[in-house]
């Protein structure tokens, strides 16, 4: 695989002969922590654990449900820490990206690829023998395709990147359905487009917010490339796409009638924040007056919503 180079200013606060080992203790283990992303792989989380509830139909069982937690953690962990990795000649360039712990030095670049192979390969076994192959290879699946997929292959070449390279944050969804039953069904699948079409109109808009950043380091991020118009666009195009599914595990059994209550309001409340923005970018409003992050942020309240009322639909049917 080919990365694009990024000439990039020197990474690191490091002295010229102190290495990260010579840190404080305390220190380098934030730094390590931070290397998987924490907050990332709490939205993952929220989205795996609702579905056990699911597929249950009920509570699961407990010591499952950490097992798969635990797992889910460790391996979108080794996926970010590899990405930080590929990525740190651009991270350096990037204000949001700039405290990273490959950027200030805190963690070699070494340490780094051998923390996130270890992640990986802890992560898949845990699951095999913890939980069940299906998972651990839809785990892996996940891993290899965010590392591979989206950051060396789609990242500096496509303003799709996003799109595709959103596949592997639905997968976190498969994971918990399959935790439970070893198998595959359609209220998964549902939820995995739902994700799938989620992904997009809740990155873009935070790419409108940074895009100075990404055209910085030649990241082709869409809000890079189009207008705000275009990309206003899109959000509208795949937010009602997103609602349209999220809607379809009711009518085919899965969910009863406060799953689409929730699925209903919370969706309406969103496309009106996406048809709010479209309007702003076609009255041509920028800076702080286009309020892009407002979208941003309640995408997180609304998938939090929505999968909370996936694990609470089963006990009120």
């Amino acid at each position: 695989m080919c990365v694009t180079a990024v000439e990039s200013r020197p990474a690191g606060v490091l002295g010229a002969s102190e290495s990260p080992s010579h840190r404080p203790f305390g220190a380098r283990v934030k730094a390590f922590v931070a290397l998987t992303k924490p907050r990332i792989i709490e939205l993952l989380l929220i989205t795996t654990v609702p579905v056990m509830f699911l597929a249950q139909q009920g509570v699961p069982d407990l010591t499952l449900v950490l097992l798969t937690c635990l797992g889910g953690y460790l391996s979108a962990g080794g996926a970010n820490a590899l990405n930080m990795y590929i990525d740190r000649d651009i991270d350096a360039l990037m204000d949001r990206t700039s405290q990273r712990p490959l950027v200030t030095g805190m963690v070699s670049p070494r340490e780094c690829l051998a923390f996130g192979i270890t992640l990986a390969v802890v992560s898949t076994l845990l699951f095999g023998f913890t939980v069940n192959w299906l998972s651990a290879w839809l785990s892996l699946g996940a891993l290899l395709f965010y590392v591979v997929v989206y950051t060396m292959i789609l990242k500096r070449r496509t303003s799709q990147n996003i799109v595709w390279g959103g596949i592997a944050g639905c997968l976190p969804v498969l994971i918990g359905w399959s935790a439970v039953t070893d198998s595959m069904s359609w209220a998964p699948v549902i939820l995995f487009l739902v994700m799938f079409f989620w992904t997009p109109p809740h990155y873009w808009p935070l790419s409108m917010k940074v895009k100075d950043d990404y055209a910085r380091v030649g990241v082709p991020m869409l809000p890079v490339v189009a207008s705000n118009k275009v990309v206003a666009k899109q959000i509208v195009i795949y937010s009602w796409v997103m609602v349209g599914v999220s809607l379809l595990l009711t009518p085919l059994g899965y969910t009863g009638w406060f799953y689409t209550l929730v699925a209903l309001v919370a969706g309406g409340w969103w496309l009106w924040e996406a048809h709010g923005l479209q309007n702003r970018a076609k009255a041509e409003v920028t800076g702080g007056k286009l309020k892009e992050m407002r979208l941003f942020h309640w995408s997180i309240t609304y998938v939090s919503l929505l999968f909370v009322a996936v694990a609470v639909d089963p006990f009120l049917r």
